[in-house]
């Protein structure tokens, strides 16, 4: 047996150097406590599963983002949305915007933010076990901790030792990123309805920092090959716009993105799930990234008062605040079993769609003109061939 007096000590470990895990350590360091991250990679910009898009919200909201390098984000004024048969609309709200990023230097920013304020992150350090003792938590070779947070991914390992809840409802993700190239109206995000390509999501198109990422979502099936071999359709189809089909992508990201809302139980004594380990991602858009740092601050924050013993257990009544996603869990189902490509041929450009587009996008601030409704290929700054690679 391990001297307890040679292993670390902490105050609270965090499992996972995640957006939410990141804001969690950061705020517990700031409280002063001993804090210590658990990071299976060597890097936290490693093997990322995220697209990387920021909302406004979250600027507004989030404090640990003040001071977010410029030169780390691509500014996206409105979203350009594409029914099956191509024909778009362009959707925008006043003053609202969406920051496509360099996501592997966002996390190792974040990481640093993490380690000024007093967390020590270990890298290649998975997590094994947890095994309860009093006052906290004997996490092995990883020392003991009077709290113990899972910040590590829908597939997440705390909640599994723990006997918390874990998603089952999943959408698969793919992207590929393209390095040197610059897509038209790269001041849109462009988003593609298509259920043969991407059942129960999107596929889409964003110029982001150095780099043009294309992918798509659709909802977990039996074929394993389904998702790659959609993506090799959906650069067909999309070729009189952005033409890709020619290049080699510098890199292609794939994953599970849980889209059934928070599990149950999310939280145990002394311990709590946070970003997508809770399920915190939204079922209708598959947005995380705000609603991982802003309760993984909260979270952060609530263990604080509960380990210097100004309030309960943030297991029970605080994490009664993570959103319940009650409309976009409605969204989600009807999506899923009455998704027509028909109807949104359709319906493009109709006051019915605006309102789900501000649901969607802009948290019901959504407007757009339906005269922009354009013809495939037609935009306001038209070029041959439809696409500009340079």
């Amino acid at each position: 047996m391990q001297n307890s007096s040679i292993r670390p000590q902490s105050d609270c470990v965090v499992v996972g150097a995640s957006f939410a895990g990141l804001a969690c350590a950061s705020a517990l360091a700031r409280g002063g406590l001993r804090v210590t991250v658990l990071e299976k990679k060597a890097d936290p910009g490693e093997k990322l599963h995220t697209t990387g898009i920021i909302v406004k919200d979250a600027v507004d909201q989030v404090a640990l983002l003040d001071g977010l390098p410029a030169e780390l984000v691509h500014r996206i004024n409105g979203v350009r949305l594409y029914a099956p048969n191509l024909r778009h609309v362009d959707l925008a709200a006043p003053g609202y915007y969406f920051l496509a990023t360099d996501t592997p230097r966002v996390m190792r920013w974040l990481a640093g933010r993490a380690e000024q304020a007093g967390a020590r992150i270990d890298y290649r350090q998975p997590f094994d076990r947890a095994e309860r003792i009093q006052g906290g938590f004997d996490l092995g070779a990883a020392g003991t901790t009077r709290f113990l947070v899972g910040a590590d991914g829908p597939g997440s390992r705390v909640a599994r030792a723990l006997g918390l809840g874990q998603s089952a409802k999943f959408l698969f993700g793919i992207e590929h990123e393209y390095e040197g190239v610059e897509a038209a109206d790269s001041d849109r995000m462009h988003c593609f309805i298509d259920r043969r390509l991407a059942p129960g999501y999107i596929a889409w198109v964003v110029s982001g920092v150095g780099a043009v990422q294309v992918g798509l979502a659709r909802r977990v099936g039996g074929d394993a090959t389904a998702a790659p071999a959609a993506m090799a359709a959906f650069l067909e189809k999309i070729a009189p716009l952005f033409d890709f089909r020619h290049l080699k992508p510098a890199s292609v990201r794939a994953g599970m993105i849980p889209c059934g809302g928070v599990v149950r139980p999310v939280a145990a004594n002394r311990a709590l799930l946070v970003g997508d380990a809770a399920g915190m991602v939204s079922p209708l858009t598959a947005g995380g990234i705000h609603t991982a740092l802003k309760h993984g601050l909260a979270a952060g924050h609530a263990i604080s008062e509960f380990l210097n013993g100004k309030s309960e257990d943030p297991g029970g009544r605080f994490v009664r605040t993570y959103p319940r996603f009650r409309a976009k869990r409605l969204l989600r189902f009807l999506f899923d079993h009455f998704q027509s490509d028909a109807l949104f041929n359709l319906l493009l450009g109709t006051q019915p769609m605006r309102a789900a587009a501000g649901i969607v996008y802009f948290h019901r601030k959504g407007v757009f003109n339906p005269s922009d409704c354009a013809d495939p290929g037609r935009t306001d700054k038209s070029i041959a061939g439809g696409t500009m690679l340079r």
